[in-house]
């Protein structure tokens, strides 16, 4: 089984169905960091030593990583094969403005990882520091510490429209750049592991490869 690189997916909110645009790492993390943070909030309780707590609601999870990008070979500026693509990604969409109140946001993104990684968000921070130059002063290796933030108002960024059912009920999702089936499976059942339902529904035998504009029947859960 060849080495499957780790992709960052910009997601394109529009009035049919998200379009990725998958940004590829040079070399996939060495480990990754996830944090959930539960709100509790200590209650007043002047005659006792513990005071009671009131839950407050959960927060987004959080998915920390370290990228790692390295073009002195090819002898090209780093920045622009690789890291200015992820630096937009925590810019201002212009197609995302709101035409009510003309405010704007970035995008969400999608970090995927084969069949079984993928995590929905968006890009909370953004660090890189670069460690290697070529004479001329463009850098040529860069480190970059990026955290994820989980997408957790689902009407902000919804799920995939289904399209036409089948005749059994079953939709049928339009493949896109970048997709996989893990990926899919998550979309529709909210597991990364169910891809193989999907797979053997379609007879697919070339599970690791989908062609954009292919359509593909979603069985029932």
């Amino acid at each position: 089984m060849g080495l499957e690189k780790a992709k960052i997916m910009r997601i394109k909110l529009n009035d049919q169905a998200p379009r990725f645009d998958a940004i590829e790492v040079m070399f996939n993390p060495k480990e990754l960091s996830f944090v959930r943070k539960i709100n509790w909030t200590a209650g007043p309780a002047p005659k006792k030593d513990t005071p009671d707590y009131d839950f407050g609601g959960g927060e987004g999870d959080t998915l920390d990583m370290q990228l790692f990008f390295d073009t002195y070979a090819a002898g090209k500026d780093v920045r622009k094969e690789y890291t200015d693509k992820l630096l937009e990604l925590t810019k201002v969409d212009h197609d995302l403005i709101d035409r009510e109140n003309s405010q704007g946001r970035p995008p969400a993104v999608r970090f995927q990882w084969g069949m079984n990684v993928g995590f929905t968000a968006v890009i909370t921070s953004f660090r890189q520091r670069f460690t290697l130059f070529l004479p001329n002063g463009a850098p040529v290796r860069a480190v970059v510490d990026v955290t994820f933030t989980q997408v957790a108002d689902t009407k902000l960024f919804p799920m995939q429209n289904p399209t036409s059912g089948g005749e059994g009920g079953e939709r049928v999702w339009t493949v896109c750049e970048g997709d996989t089936l893990g990926w899919i499976a998550y979309r529709e059942y909210d597991d990364a592991t169910e891809w193989r339902r999907i797979a053997d529904a379609n007879r697919l035998t070339e599970v690791r490869r989908l062609n954009p504009g292919a359509k593909l029947m979603i069985p029932n859960a």
